[in-house]
């Protein structure tokens, strides 16, 4: 059979009109990590007919991403996973144009970024995220984001507008990017995980002694497959719509998804956040205390 991408996509049409799928054809997004949100981001735009990709992931796959990573095979194991998602993806649009980058992706990070229309942060890398968000905001670019967070989530930083590093308070203003110590990313962490906590019902779907020895950095975070999917696809709107210019009600903020409830919660009004964030803190710091003893 002979691929054309007019017939690749010509089920794409009626959710995007001809212009806009050309659009999409012509754009191009930068996925830093093509693991498992990132990955899932990454599948749904190369089906979606994004014409052109960078891809940057210092990683190989293995067995353990197996259970969510959607470009994750008994084949691609042990493969430099851009490497093997890019070849994935040729498999899907063989005329989409896509770079890879190992973990030398940051030597060259102002580049990347200024090729491309939209940035997608698929990395949990702090050292890693603060470059991407502090070199996108000097080139003008907006970043799409999740949380670490058992409910699905995605929230967009627009050019101009406050960073997570910023908004949650992360003790590395004055620090450069790769001098970022074990003890700020152990604080950067905690500070998301108090806004998660205090911004959703996270708690009410995960284990929380096994929540607590991950913010004691005793274990590895626990990932399932349905939360990082539905998280990345959720991503890949958020980057179609930024690339089609579409009109979104998701801020730097964002906002998380309930699957067990089937509805959207929002970030809680600044006012009522402040007065309940030092009890959530103090939850959390006896979670983590718990995992310790």
């Amino acid at each position: 059979m002979t691929f054309t991408y007019s017939e690749f996509t010509t089920r794409n049409i009626g959710f995007v009109t001809e212009q806009q799928q050309q659009k999409l054809n012509d754009a191009c997004v930068f996925v830093c990590g093509t693991g498992g949100m990132g990955g899932a981001a990454i599948q749904s735009l190369i089906r979606a007919g994004v014409g052109n990709l960078i891809l940057a992931d210092l990683d190989c796959f293995e067995t353990s991403n197996l259970n969510r990573q959607v470009f994750a095979n008994l084949r691609s194991l042990d493969h430099p996973k851009a490497e093997a998602t890019r070849d994935q993806c040729l498999e899907i649009n063989p005329e989409a144009k896509i770079e890879v980058f190992d973990g030398a992706w940051t030597d060259d990070v102002a580049t990347l970024i200024s090729k491309a229309s939209v940035v997608v942060n698929g990395t949990d890398d702090l050292a890693a995220t603060l470059l991407l968000y502090r070199t996108a905001r000097k080139l003008g670019r907006p970043v799409i984001d999740a949380y670490a967070s058992p409910l699905p989530s995605v929230y967009v930083t627009r050019p101009g507008r406050p960073t997570p590093e910023e908004r949650l308070g992360y003790p590395t203003t004055k620090t450069q990017w790769d001098a970022v110590t074990d003890t700020q990313r152990s604080e950067a962490f905690f500070a998301e995980a108090v806004f998660v906590m205090l911004n959703s019902s996270s708690r009410h779907y995960i284990d929380l002694d096994l929540a607590g020895e991950v913010a004691a950095g005793r274990r590895s975070r626990m990932s399932f497959a349905p939360m990082v999917i539905n998280t990345g696809t959720l991503m890949a709107y958020e980057a179609l719509g930024l690339l089609l210019d579409l009109p979104s009600s998701t801020d730097e903020r964002g906002w998380f998804f309930n699957p067990y409830k089937a509805k959207v919660e929002r970030p809680l009004p600044r006012p009522v956040a402040a007065v309940l964030e030092p009890f959530v803190r103090r939850k959390l710091t006896g979670m983590i205390g718990s995992s310790d003893g």
